[in-house]
C-alpha cells in the first residue's frame, strides 16, 4: 500500500463523497436536460477511482463490498463509453443515464452500509443490517433512485 491505512481510507471515502455530491449534481442536471460536462467529468472519475481504490484494502476472502465495487466498475465502463465514446447518440443516451445513475446508486448503497456501520444511533437500530431499520433505509435509497433514474431518462433529451 503507497499509504498508510489511515491515509488509504481517508482518500477512499473522500472520494465516494465527492463521487456521491457531483453524481447529485449530475442528476439534478439530467432532470433538468442539461449535460454539465464539468460535473460529469468529476462524477465518473471519483466513482470510478472509490470503486477502484476499494480493492486496495487488505482482505482474505472475496466479500460483498468486492461485488459491489466489481458490478460498479463494469456498470462504469458502459457508462464511460455510452458518454464519450458513443457521445450518448440514439440508444446510447438513454443506456448513460441509467448506467450513470445506476452507478450512483452503487455509490449511495455503500454510504447507507457505512452509515448503518459506523455511526452509533443507527448501528444500535441495526447491529446486524438485518433489522427493518436498515432494510426500509435501503428500500426507500432504492425507490427513490427507481423514480429519479426514470425522470431523468425521460427528461434527459438531445441538447
Amino acid at each position: 500500500m503507497l499509504f498508510g491505512a489511515d491515509t488509504f481510507t481517508n482518500v477512499h471515502v473522500a472520494l465516494s463523497l465527492i463521487g456521491i455530491a457531483s453524481g447529485l449534481v449530475v442528476l439534478l442536471g439530467l432532470l433538468a436536460n442539461k449535460r454539465l460536462d464539468f460535473w460529469t467529468a468529476i462524477f465518473l472519475a471519483t466513482t470510478v477511482a472509490t470503486s477502484a481504490t476499494g480493492f486496495g484494502f487488505p482482505f482474505g476472502q472475496l466479500l460483498p463490498s468486492h461485488i459491489v465495487g466489481i458490478i460498479s466498475l463494469a456498470v462504469l465502463a458502459v457508462a464511460l463509453y455510452a458518454r464519450y465514446g458513443a457521445n450518448m447518440s440514439g440508444n446510447w443516451r438513454w443506456i448513460y443515464v441509467t448506467t450513470a445513475m445506476l452507478a450512483l446508486y452503487l455509490n449511495v448503497f455503500v454510504l447507507v452500509v457505512q452509515l448503518f456501520l459506523k455511526v452509533q444511533p443507527l448501528h444500535d437500530l441495526a447491529p446486524t443490517q438485518g433489522e427493518p431499520p436498515f432494510a426500509i433505509a435501503q428500500g426507500v435509497t432504492l425507490l427513490a433512485f427507481l423514480g429519479l433514474g426514470y425522470l431523468a431518462v425521460r427528461r434527459f433529451r438531445d441538447i
